[in-house]
């Protein structure tokens, strides 16, 4: 199992601290989420149908009729590699790393790309998998770049996969109002944006035949009655989404200042996160820990992932755990030109 954010029990005990004394800002998901309704009784006690809106509400969010929901974007990223013989798989580092761990257990050959070098890479490649923005370092790519890209890889039978999971807040950059194309297949979660990780529900977009497939293989009831509602309740209430869209690029732009402000420039980031990359990011996710602060630490390379706050005494405490004299001793990050 790949280590993920939001491991919160295990870093209670690992540093002593009870579980109601943390800030975790260790997921990337939005701390202010859609506020969930009184769950109606038969939702627990009736499987799951397909007819029950869920669809419908994906399809007009969306604005694309070929859509499945899944069990998160998680479930299509474990059972898409499955979807085609052993071939040549692009993919970013750092990234979320479940696309790389899935395609290499099904024995496809892994390929590390560029991502400021992808059109020369492009012919050695069967698949390209992006995440846009992508998870960790926020980097974004515009739609026509991407569908260039496609139709590169597509003229031999290609795929390319778009993880949009932190796209909501910034729909144009999406793909997925798109007309479907033949080897384009988009990834989205209402887990993050949404503030909903805890239901598991997540949708694919691609051409039926593929849809189809991936159905077959989920098998039925992916998403419980109850997350089912849930989901489509939220995908249709126009008003949150507006207000909660304009909030995080006000809420990621005020964490980037502070970041800078205390001598943390991010070197890259998008309005769920911020992303530092430091020679010193495990020293750092330490003395943040041992003040009850938990961020994403990664190895390779050496970076921070930091959330947002969901409260000012949240963004207060953030802010002074920064100004302690052992962090500000530590070297600082150059401030990136982007």
């Amino acid at each position: 199992m790949l280590e993920h954010g939001g491991r919160l029990r295990q870093a209670a005990g690992r540093y002593g601290i009870p579980l109601s004394d943390w800030l975790d800002l260790s997921t990337g998901i939005n701390p202010h989420g859609w506020p969930v309704p009184a769950i109606p009784a038969a939702c627990w006690q009736r499987l799951p149908e397909d007819d029950d809106g869920l669809l419908i509400a994906a399809r007009a969010y969306y604005q694309n009729d070929a859509i499945l929901a899944v069990a998160g974007s998680q479930a299509a990223i474990q059972t898409l590699p499955l979807l085609r013989p052993a071939c040549r798989i692009g993919v970013l580092h750092p990234a979320y790393a479940e696309h790389a761990a899935g395609w290499q257990k099904a024995g496809h050959q892994l390929r590390i790309v560029e991502a400021d070098n992808l059109d020369r890479q492009l012919n050695d490649l069967d698949v390209l998998i992006i995440i846009n923005p992508n998870n960790p370092t926020g980097k974004l790519w515009r739609p026509e770049r991407l569908l260039a890209w496609h139709t590169h890889l597509s003229r031999r039978g290609g795929w390319l996969i778009v993880d949009e999971a932190f796209m909501d807040g910034i729909p144009e950059y999406s793909l997925t109002s798109m007309p479907v194309r033949p080897g384009l297949i988009l990834l989205r979660s209402i887990g993050k944006f949404f503030g909903l990780a805890g239901i598991r529900c997540g949708f694919v977009i691609a051409e039926q035949t593929v849809l189809a497939l991936l159905a077959e293989l989920l098998g039925p009831w992916t998403i419980s009655h109850p997350g089912r509602f849930v989901a489509a309740q939220a995908l249709a209430d126009r008003d949150w989404r507006q207000q909660t869209a304009a909030l995080l690029q006000q809420q990621g732009g005020r964490l980037r200042k502070l970041l800078i402000k205390s001598g943390w420039p991010p070197q890259g980031g998008c309005h769920l996160f911020q992303w530092l990359k430091t020679d010193d990011a495990a020293e750092l996710h330490t003395l943040l820990a041992e003040q009850g602060i938990l961020t994403r630490l990664f190895h390779n390379p050496a970076s921070l992932r930091i959330g947002l706050p969901a409260s000012e005494t949240g963004w207060h405490r953030l802010s002074a755990a920064l100004s302690q004299p052992v962090i500000k001793s530590l070297k600082k990050p150059a401030l990136a030109s982007t």
